[in-house]
Order: C-alpha cells, then structure tokens, then sequence
C-alpha cells in the first residue's frame, strides 16, 4: 500500500536522483565545466595569460614568467609596430611622380597651410613641383573642393615639416598608418584579453596590401580609417572603465564573489566619461575628414549604448533598456554628436575666418552677394555660406556618376575583385630600375590591392563573427561586425555612383580583428590539452604564413618597384585586375 502510494505520487518524469548531471557525464569526453564566475569577473574578465607549459618548456621561472608577461602588454605591440613602420617608410618617396589622387589633396594640402583655404593650380602644376618646388608659387583664387579639411590639413604637416615633394606628403599618412598599427595591437589586447591575439591582429594589418600601399600614398582614406580605429578604441576603453565602476558599486557575498543587485544597476549614474567625449572628438575628425565618417558616428553611437545595455543587464537591472533610457542615454548622446559637430565645423575654421569679399575661400561670399535675402537673412553671413556650400558638396556626392577605369562594386571588395592602379610605368631594360637583362620591358606598378590570402580567408573571420554573434551572443563579434557593417553597407545604397575599393581601408582594421578572433578559436581556448593546442597553433601559424608569403610576392606590386613584364603578368591572378 505504501509502496504503490509512493509511486503514484512522484510524478514519472522526475529523473533518477542518483544519476550524474549532464556536464559530470561529459567529463569522459574530455569537457570541463568552466569555473564559476562572479559578476565582476563578468564585467570586467581579467587577461588571459600564456599556459605555464609554454614557460615550462623554455625553461623560465615564475618570477622571470611574470616580467616578461607585464612587458609584453606594451613591448609586443611596440615591436609590431616597429615592424610596419619600417615597411611604410622605407623608400617612401618612390615613385617620384604626383599618383592617383594625389594630384589634388598634396596641392589641396599645401594650400591650406599657406593660405587657409583651397585655390586653383594651373594644369602644369605636378610638372613645376616634381621639378622644383621651391620655384612654384602658390595661387589666390579660390577652388571649389568637395571633402572637408582635416585629412588635408594632416597631409599638410608633413608638407610643413619635409616640403613639398613625395616624402612630404606621403610622411603623415605613413604615420598615421604605423600608429594605427601599435593601435589595433593594444585594442585587440583590450578586446580579447590577450596580448598574443592583439599583437596578431596588429601583424596581419601591418600586412595588408591595401593599409600598406594607402599608408604611402596621399590620401584622404587612411587619415579617415586612423580617426575612426581611435573613436573605437576610446570606446572600448570607456566600456572597461564604466564596467568596473558598476562592479565597484554591486554588493560582494561571504564567498568573495560579487552578486548582482537590481537596485543599483538600475540607478547608479555611471559619472564622468572623458573616454566617450575623445570618441566624440575622434568621430568629429573623421566626419571632417570625409563625409562617410557620419555612418560611422551614427553606428558608434549606437553600439556605446548597446554597451550600456548589457553592462546593467549583467549587473542585475530587471529593465535594463530603461535603465539606460533614463541613465546614459542622454550623455552617451552629448558626448558624441555635439562634440563631432562642433569639431566638425571648427575645422573650417579658417575658411570662416576668410575675407567674404571674393578673394578668401570658395563661396565665402555667397550670403553678402548671391544669397541675399531670404528666411535666414538674420543668421551669420558665415554660416549662411557655409550651408550653402555645403548643400552643393552634397549634391555633387550624390550626382556623382561619371565612369572610371577602376570603379568598382561594393559587392567585389571582399574578394579584391577591382583593385586600383594608382601609378603605372614601363620602363625598358637598363632604365628606372629595370634589370638590363631583362628580355622584355619591365612593368611598374602601385596597385591598391588587398592582401588576397588575407581578405579571403577574412571572409571567413566575417561569417564566424556573424555566427559567434547572432547564436553565441559574443559581443566582441557584435562590436567587430558593426564596424565592418558602418564603413562597407553604406555604399551599397550608391550603386550608381562612382566608388572605389580603396574606400574599404576605413574597416580594414576590423578585418584583421575578425581574422585574430577566429585563429584564436582555431588554436584553442585556454585549459585546453596539448594536443589541441599544438594542432590548431600548427593551423593558425600556417594560415598567417600564407599571408606573410602573399604580401611579399605582391611586394613589387605595392611598392613600384619594376618587375619583368612576364612577372608582372604572373601576379594579375584575376582578369580584373588589370
């Protein structure tokens, strides 16, 4: 009677209590569960340091092991960038000759320097510069130019400092280009909590084909890409710093583990957060640099508050959207797109500053001549001018259709489908460098080619971050994709426009982000046996000496150094390159 009782009353599925859950079974196929986590810990994760076997194996102590682990943190990144730096500026006044755009922004930029605002060159001028610059005097007449003036403003520094030749104003965007190197280093450090994975990102963008050839070459693109990689860098160094400080305020346990606490993650005020106003800054350069900088402001902004979102999910708020509507909303929003506006037009602080009598910069004296009268007669002539010019910048960006040899479709960029000739010669043997043996002429070449190893197997990366972030909910692949996304889905909207690939170098970074996040996951997380390690470093060190072996057989190719025609021929791997 009791027995039958009993039996009846239990419900049927209950499972037998003396049965193992599920991850103890799973022991035997070589899974460990992971260590509990506090909500600090979750915040804030900690570095990952280098498995103790490695240090075993060298032969180093403890003590010797931690040094060299806190050296690393900035002397890894300093040795990548060293690196990139070395590739960048070596020759860098070859080929002398005004290449591909250059022919505006390296005149644009002498200009604004000397005069404050942009002028008319006469036809000849590349000529007379290339030949003597001393003897080429700069004109008064005002030109009419369609990109704001940062990015030739930092082209104009390098003018200042060197002259107005090649190396002068090639030196800043090599610059540039080095530093975003040591950049991208230290953010992907801060991004995946390890160096190793930092420094290798930093490395594949050292060698990239496209970030290398744009970080010689005077134009707008790479000074665009150098602004934005630091706005996400201050941003991601705002995340950490708001982060701990909500950990700071949750209640820690008996144990030491930190509990969440719905109460003050639904009301702490995060205070001051300087990093997100050197975002704002940041964001307001490139928008002042070109105008797609104002994509990436929108996505940024978005992401800082998706950010906020999560942090007060994780510390226990019940309705975090709510939280940060209420909370961060507002000054995520100050602190970004007022001060990109307001640096926005300070950068045209000399053109405002012009005489609106007809000799100062392009349209200055629109309002006091063409465009009097009107609704808005009470506004700043300045201001007036300045709407106005830019409603023609506008017009002419969306008007602008005329073909070119190297257009190409955004659909393409990925797999470097249509790159761009920026400088071509054919040099015969004996002469400009082309070997006196050589049968045929030679070929010269500044081709803006992405690394084809690296941008292929990029395409990869993006489809492993779309699944880490849409069913693993990894907010590093989010971060990473909506940097991919804000630079690159734009331009699908201009089909008819006029576009180039070498547009692309603005998320080039994140490519390589995407690339070190999924060779890490091929190598294997941390605690996981040798084997594994060693196979799926042996894969990744593979993969990484392919494209360390793609950027140097196209070394000819990015650097204009002439090659026989038949080599030459060997390298156009597609028939679209050409």
């Amino acid at each position: 009677m009791t027995k039958t009782a009993s039996s009846t009353g239990a419900p049927t599925d209950r499972p037998d209590a003396t049965a193992q859950p599920w991850p103890r079974r799973l022991r035997r196929f070589g899974y460990t569960a992971r260590p509990r986590q506090g909500v600090r810990e979750r915040l804030v994760p900690p570095y990952n340091e280098p498995d103790p076997r490695l240090w075993k194996g060298l032969g180093i102590g403890d003590a010797t092991a931690r040094r060299l682990v806190a050296l690393s943190a900035w002397g890894g990144p300093l040795l990548v960038a060293l690196f990139a730096g070395v590739l960048r500026f070596w020759n860098l006044g070859s080929p002398k000759a005004v290449i591909f755009d250059e022919t505006y922004y390296a005149k644009d930029a002498w200009a604004l320097i000397h005069r404050g605002y942009e002028v008319s060159w006469p036809k000849n001028a590349d000529a007379s510069i290339l030949a003597d610059p001393s003897s080429v005097q700069i004109p008064t007449d005002a030109s009419y130019v369609v990109h704001p003036p940062v990015g030739k403003y930092v082209i104009g520094i390098g003018e200042w400092l060197f002259g107005l030749e090649p190396f002068g104003w090639r030196f800043m965007t090599a610059l540039l280009g080095t530093v975003s190197v040591l950049m991208l280093c230290r953010i992907g450090r801060r991004l995946f909590r390890s160096t190793f994975l930092g420094c290798l990102a930093g490395l594949l963008l050292a060698v990239d084909g496209l970030h290398f050839v744009m970080s010689r070459t005077a134009l707008l693109d790479l000074v665009l890409m150098f602004f934005v990689l630091a706005a996400f860098g201050c941003l991601l160094i705002d995340r950490d710093k708001a982060r701990a400080r909500l950990a700071a305020a949750l209640p820690v346990g008996t144990d030491g583990i930190t509990r969440p606490d719905s109460g003050v993650a639904g009301t702490l005020r995060l205070g001051r957060r300087p990093w997100r106003l050197a975002a704002g800054l940041c964001l307001g350069l490139a928008f002042a640099t070109k105008w797609n900088g104002l994509y990436i402001l929108a996505a940024f902004g978005l992401l800082t508050v998706a950010w906020d979102v999560g942090a007060r999910r994780v510390a226990g708020a019940r309705r975090p959207y709510k939280a940060v509507l209420r909370r961060d909303t507002l000054p995520a929003f100050v602190s970004t797109v007022p001060v990109a506006l307001a640096t926005y037009v300070a950068s045209w602080a000399a053109w405002i500053a012009s005489p609106s009598d007809g000799t100062g910069g392009y349209y200055r004296d629109w309002a006091v001549n063409a465009g009097q009268g009107g609704s808005f007669t009470w506004l700043p002539d300045w201001l007036r001018s300045f709407w106005h010019y830019e409603n023609k910048v506008y017009d002419f960006h969306v008007g602008l259709n005329s073909g070119h040899t190297y257009e190409s479709n955004p659909w393409s960029w990925l797999v470097a489908g249509r790159p761009v000739s920026y400088f071509y010669e054919s040099p015969a043997p004996g002469k400009d460098g082309c070997p006196a043996d050589t049968v045929d002429k030679c070929a010269r070449e500044v081709l803006a080619l992405g690394t084809p190893a690296l941008w292929w197997a990029a395409c990869f990366a993006l489809a492993y971050c779309l699944w880490r972030w849409g069913l693993r909910r990894d907010w590093r692949a989010g971060a990473l994709l909506c940097g991919v996304a804000a630079g690159y889905l734009p331009w699908f909207a201009y089909q008819e426009r006029t576009i180039f690939v070498f547009y692309a170098v603005v998320f080039v970074p994140f490519l390589c982000l995407a690339l070190a996040m999924l060779l890490g996951a091929v190598i294997g997380p941390p605690g996981s046996s040798e084997r594994r390690r060693m196979a799926g470093a042996a894969t990744a060190g593979v993969i990484v000496l392919l494209i360390l072996w793609n950027f140097i057989y196209f070394w000819p190719l990015y650097t204009g150094e002439p090659i026989p025609v038949d080599q030459w021929q060997r390298r156009m791997w597609l028939d679209t390159w050409v």
